[in-house]
């Protein structure tokens, strides 16, 4: 395969920290087009100090000549029109969470890409730490027996800005699209189909215009698991899983946001023993992505997979909005 001829929209933290330094390092399998900005400043400031074109509008990376994909780390208000705009140029797409503000987004986006055979990829980039495949390998085995529930927290303490676009309506802010979507994203990976959202809550406190914290309790009525998340932007730091079974327990303690020098810990214990305290290998998760978006271009499967994946977060993501506005 050739390599993937991508472009940049936006200057935002996580480009500039981690996407964009390892697409340099895959040159074998990405070649950056340019760097897009609506600020002029940024735009050069940034695409000099990754030694690429920069661009002043979003369109007109898009309408590059030859390029092949899009990546997406704008606000979340504005991953819709985007990406919707690249599709629709017959590009591939991976896109910051949340993929959209709204189910009907997201499903708009998705039948776009399943016309045009075409590659749309919600960022959760600790899908592919090395750390999840030794979580499922536990539950797949029958490590910790039946699995009866899963807690997942993600929180953190205020943002010192606060100019902070999370905390913005207008650009799509908001706990839950931010922290919130990893719990539901760990949610469905763990416990699979047919989860449904029982009861939500998010909370909006007096000086501010979006969700700050919030929860919400998601079963499977069929199997009676559930699972119950917490997230937030005002809380004491939390990143991780607590997932109870019949024959023991696991919990991991930086799920979500390993850098790749952590050696993540993990505390199981099982019926009858001694708790025992797990350290796993280092891993960089933003390589393993990448890698996975440059030879999922070319596979159906994947692709089918990751659209699939896109609407369940979607819905329950809708349903959690539903069920607080209830």
């Amino acid at each position: 395969m050739k390599a993937i001829r991508i472009g940049i929209l936006g200057t935002a933290n996580i480009a500039k920290r981690s996407i964009i330094p390892e697409l340099k390092k895959q040159d074998d399998k990405f070649t950056i087009v340019g760097i897009a900005s609506r600020n002029k400043v940024k735009a050069i400031k940034t695409a000099k100090a990754f030694d690429v074109k920069p661009y002043f509008s979003y369109e007109d990376l898009i309408n590059e000549e030859g390029i092949d994909a899009i990546y997406i780390p704008l606000p979340n208000a504005l991953h819709f029109q985007y990406a919707k705009m690249a599709l629709s140029k017959g590009l591939h797409v991976l896109v910051e969470k949340s993929l959209g503000v709204s189910f009907k987004e997201v499903n708009e986006l998705v039948k776009l890409a399943e016309e045009r055979s075409l590659l749309l990829v919600e960022n959760f980039q600790f899908r592919f730490h090395s750390q999840l495949q030794y979580l499922l390998n536990l539950i797949q085995t029958g490590v910790i027996g039946d699995i009866r529930s899963l807690n997942a927290n993600f929180c953190f303490p205020p943002f010192r800005d606060k100019n902070n676009i999370r905390y913005d309506k207008t650009l799509g802010g908001g706990a839950l699209l931010d922290a919130g979507a990893y719990t539901v994203k760990i949610s469905s990976i763990i416990l699979g189909n047919g989860l449904h959202v029982e009861g939500a809550t998010l909370n909006t406190p007096v000086g501010f215009d979006v969700d700050i914290w919030g929860g919400a309790f998601l079963k499977q009525a069929e199997t009676g698991k559930y699972a119950s998340l917490t997230f937030g932007f005002d809380h004491y730091y939390q990143c991780g899983v607590q997932i109870i079974g019949t024959k023991g327990k696991v919990s991991a303690n930086r799920l979500f946001t390993a850098p790749s020098d952590l050696n993540p810990i993990f505390e199981l214990g099982i019926n009858g023993k001694e708790k025992e305290i797990v350290k796993l290998p280092s891993d960089n998760h933003f390589a393993n992505m990448l890698s996975y978006f440059f030879h999922s271009v070319s596979n159906q499967e994947a692709k089918a997979l990751e659209n699939a994946q896109n609407l369940v977060q979607a819905q329950l993501i809708h349903e959690i909005n539903l069920k607080n506005n209830a």
